[in-house]
C-alpha cells in the first residue's frame, strides 16, 4: 500500500494509473470499523486499483465541541486500510484540503435535502460535507465512489453534488448495506464513545426501526414513529432530534402511506451526549 499526504502528489499518480486502470474510492474520517471495511472490500472487488482517505474534515461540525471529541485512531485505521488489501491510502493536512482557509468557502444549492432532518438540525453540516468530498473528488477522479447506507441522507447529498460539479456522468456511486453489531446495533465510528451501560441501551434506536419496518401499514402512520420514540425514552435516550418516515427516493416526509410507495425510517436521539444515528428502506 502506498500512502500519500500530497493531493498533487497523488493526482499525478492516478492520472498516469487510471490510464489502464479503474479505481474505486472509500473517503472516510477515520476511526475505521467493519463498516468501513466493508466499502473497502468492494472497492478492492469491483476495481483494479481501491483509494481510501483518511481526513477528519472540520468544516462538517456544526458542534465544535464534536469536533474535538471525534475518536482518533490513526494507527489502526492504516493497519486496517492496509490488511483490507487498499493499495493507496491518502492523508492530507487540513492545509493542503483547504488551501485559503476554513472561511468563506463555497455554498452548495442543495435544496430540499438541507432543511430537513439532517440538515434541520445539524445546519451546514452538509455544507462541510460537500466543500471536503469536492475537493477529494478532484483529487482522485475515480470511477467509482462507495458510501455507507448509515448515512442516508448524507449518500443523497453527494449525489447532488457529483451532479451540480458535472462529475455525475464520470463518478459511478455505490451505497453499500449498513453492517450491524449482533444485537442489531449500526456500526459507527461514535459508538465508542459510548459508555458500557449506555452501549446497551443503544440497540433501542435499531429495535425501534424494525418494529416501524415489521409494523407499518397503510394509512396515517404517526403511531409507529410515536411509538419508537417512546421506546427511546423509556429506555434511556435522552434527547430525540427525529424520528421520521420518509419518501426513499426523495426525503419528502410521509404522514400518510399508500402502502406501494418505497419508503425509509430514519432517527437521529442523544445518548448522554453521543448522538447516534440509523435508517432502513421499507420496501412496498
Amino acid at each position: 500500500m502506498i500512502i500519500f499526504k500530497k493531493p498533487l502528489a497523488l493526482h499525478e499518480f492516478l492520472g498516469r494509473k487510471k490510464v489502464k486502470h479503474q479505481t474505486g474510492f472509500v473517503p472516510t474520517m477515520g476511526a475505521l470499523h467493519a463498516g468501513h471495511v466493508s466499502l473497502l472490500n468492494a472497492a478492492k472487488k469491483e476495481n483494479d486499483l481501491a483509494v481510501a482517505s483518511i481526513f477528519i474534515n472540520p468544516t462538517q461540525f456544526n458542534d465544535p465541541e464534536d469536533f474535538k471529541k471525534y475518536p482518533i485512531t490513526l494507527d489502526k485505521d492504516i493497519a486496517m486500510v492496509e490488511d483490507a488489501g487498499c493499495d493507496v491510502l491518502f492523508l492530507p493536512p487540513v492545509k493542503d484540503i483547504y488551501v485559503t482557509g476554513t472561511t468563506n468557502l463555497e455554498h452548495y444549492d442543495l435544496g430540499f435535502l438541507e432543511t430537513v432532518l439532517e440538515g434541520k438540525y445539524r445546519p451546514g453540516h452538509f455544507q462541510g460535507v460537500c466543500q471536503v468530498v469536492h475537493r477529494l473528488l478532484e483529487i482522485v477522479l475515480p470511477h467509482n465512489l462507495y458510501l455507507g447506507q448509515k448515512d442516508y441522507q448524507q449518500c443523497m447529498v453527494i449525489k447532488k453534488l457529483v451532479e451540480l460539479i458535472g462529475l455525475d456522468k464520470k463518478i459511478k456511486i455505490n451505497i453499500c448495506p449498513t453492517l450491524r453489531e449482533p444485537d442489531g446495533l449500526a456500526m459507527s465510528s461514535r459508538n465508542t464513545r459510548l459508555s458500557r451501560v449506555d452501549r446497551a441501551k443503544a440497540t433501542t434506536i435499531s429495535a425501534g426501526l424494525r418494529y416501524i419496518k415489521e409494523n407499518i401499514k397503510p394509512g396515517e402512520i404517526n403511531c409507529y414513529t410515536d411509538k419508537m420514540k417512546h421506546m427511546l425514552l423509556n429506555n434511556g435516550f435522552d434527547k430525540i432530534d427525529y424520528v421520521e418516515v420518509a419518501n426513499a427516493d426523495t426525503l419528502h416526509l410521509v404522514e400518510h402511506w399508500n402502502g406501494s410507495e418505497k419508503i425509509v425510517a430514519l432517527a437521529a436521539a442523544f445518548l448522554n451526549d453521543v448522538r447516534l444515528i440509523d435508517n432502513m428502506v421499507i420496501n412496498p
